[in-house]
This record gives C-alpha cells, sequence and structure tokens, in this order.
C-alpha cells in the first residue's frame, strides 16, 4: 500500500502545480475581460465621461434658454429686435425697405 500511495502523492505533486496555474490565468482572464472585469469597466468609465460632458453642455444650454425666457418677458429692446427683425414690424413714420437676397455666387467660373 506504501507503493500505491507514494504513486499518488507523485501524480498529485506533478498536476497540481500546472492545475494551479490554469487556475490562476482562469481568474486573471475572468478579472481582465470579465462582466466586471477591468475592461468594461474602463468602458463605463469613458461611458460616464460622455455623459457627463453632455449633461454640462445641456445644463449650459437651459441657462442661455433660461436667460432668453426672462428676456422675452423683462427687457424692451429684446422684443423690439425681435419685432423688427422676425416679424419685420416698424415704430411710426419709420419706413422698412427690403432687399432682395443676393444671387448665390458659383465658385467655378463661366465657360465662354
Amino acid at each position: 500500500m506504501s507503493v500505491h500511495l507514494r504513486e499518488q502523492r507523485s501524480i498529485a505533486r506533478h498536476y497540481v502545480p500546472h492545475l494551479l496555474a490554469v487556475f490562476v490565468a482562469v481568474l486573471f482572464l475572468h478579472d481582465v475581460f470579465g462582466t466586471h472585469g477591468f475592461v468594461a469597466m474602463h468602458r463605463k468609465q469613458q461611458e460616464i465621461q460622455k455623459v457627463k460632458a453632455d449633461l454640462d453642455r445641456l445644463n449650459k444650454e437651459n441657462s442661455s434658454l433660461e436667460q432668453d425666457v426672462k428676456n422675452l418677458k423683462t427687457d424692451p429692446h429684446t422684443i423690439e429686435k425681435i419685432a423688427r427683425e422676425e416679424l419685420g414690424q416698424a415704430r411710426p413714420g419709420e419706413v422698412i425697405i427690403k432687399l432682395p437676397a443676393p444671387p448665390p455666387s458659383d465658385s467655378q467660373p463661366t465657360k465662354p
């Protein structure tokens, strides 16, 4: 029996380091490429940065629009500007002269 036990220990000593190495390699691959691994976390961090940048841009746009609304409600100069430019209105006694839009310029010379 002692011979059989020695053979088992010899086999175990031979295979255990290899099995341990394979196990560590699998754990390493899982930590790097797994669902919650390094690569996935890096992608999520990039996505978070993009969403934060979008949020900052939208907050700035929202602030600008809020200021526009405030000006439209309270600033007579803004109201007059829009009435003149977009609605074509004028003060009493003023004459509005509209010129036709210039024709589009061709970038290529005309052939004779």
